[in-house]
C-alpha cells in the first residue's frame, strides 16, 4: 500500500454529521495522522511502515495544525506551509494571507 499524508478534510463532517467537524478537530491540537491511499494493498498487524520521501519543506502536520490554531508570529514556518504543494489551495491561501509581507 503506498500513502501519502493528508489533513482531514470535509468528510470528517459527514462521517460524524456536524459540518463543523474539521474545524473543531483542528482546534482540539490532536493532530494525529491522516493518510490518502494511492495504491491498495493489504496492512496487517505488526507490519512495518517504510518512509520513502521526506517533503523538503520539512513540515509536520502538527506545525499546520499548530499553526491554525495559533497566531502569526511565526513567519518562517507560515511562508513554508504556504508553499506546500501537497495542501489544497484554499489551505495554502489561508496560511498566505496571514503572512506579514507575502511578497519578499
Amino acid at each position: 500500500m503506498v500513502t501519502q499524508p493528508r489533513m482531514p478534510c470535509f468528510k470528517l463532517g459527514i462521517r460524524f454529521n456536524r459540518p463543523d467537524m474539521v474545524k473543531r478537530f483542528l482546534q482540539s491540537g490532536r493532530s494525529g495522522f491522516y493518510c490518502a491511499v494511492l495504491k491498495e494493498g493489504d496492512v496487517a498487524a505488526d507490519d512495518s511502515i517504510d518512509l520513502l520521501k521526506r517533503d523538503d519543506h520539512n513540515v509536520t502536520v502538527a506545525d499546520v495544525v499548530n499553526l491554525y490554531r495559533g497566531d502569526a508570529t511565526n513567519q518562517d514556518m507560515l511562508r513554508r506551509i504556504s508553499e506546500l504543494p501537497s495542501l489544497p489551495n484554499s489551505w495554502r491561501d489561508y496560511f498566505r494571507k496571514r503572512l506579514w509581507n507575502p511578497d519578499d
